[in-house]
């Protein structure tokens, strides 16, 4: 069964050091894809923005700085709030948010609740998916009766 954890906030997009812009966004995680975590940016366009990363990299992010490349994660503090900062790098440009440390770390604990660290490979269903498959292959199969010709088959047509 997919359960689905979400949480509807406002976080800052960072113009310059000293002004933030709101923009709504959308976390969400997913039972059926436990390794990630999904956030949709509502920014006035005609289509939303969406990102997905690692679930552990938004986990470390809200105790200490980590990732590298398109997405970090690092905890701070602004005038005695406490914030997790996402800078998020893509070829059509770069952005600074903050969000609610608070609120992203009760929306994380729901997530972890749901499925808790290390059982991610269990909510995949490969193990089913594979019996399937495997069930399928094996009457449909063109080898199920005869082994595969050897090399050391003389050809009848030779």
């Amino acid at each position: 069964m997919r359960s689905v954890v979400e949480r509807e906030l406002e976080l800052g997009l960072v113009v310059s050091p000293e002004q933030s812009v709101p923009v709504p966004a959308r976390l969400a995680y997913r039972t059926d894809d436990p390794y990630a975590v999904h956030i949709t940016f509502h920014i006035g366009s005609d289509a939303p923005v969406n990102w997905t990363f690692a679930r552990e990299l938004l986990v470390e992010g809200v105790f200490r700085p980590c990732g590298h490349g398109d997405v970090r994660v690092w905890p701070t503090k602004m005038d005695g709030r406490s914030l997790v900062c996402m800078a998020l790098s893509s070829p059509d440009g770069d952005a600074l948010l903050e969000a609610p440390a608070a609120a992203v770390s009760a929306w994380l604990e729901r997530t972890l609740r749901v499925v808790p660290p290390g059982s991610e490979q269990e909510h995949l269903g490969m193990d089913k998916g594979l019996s399937e498959l495997l069930a399928m292959a094996t009457g449909d199969a063109p080898w199920a009766g005869e082994p595969w010709p050897s090399d050391e088959t003389p050809d009848a047509g030779a």
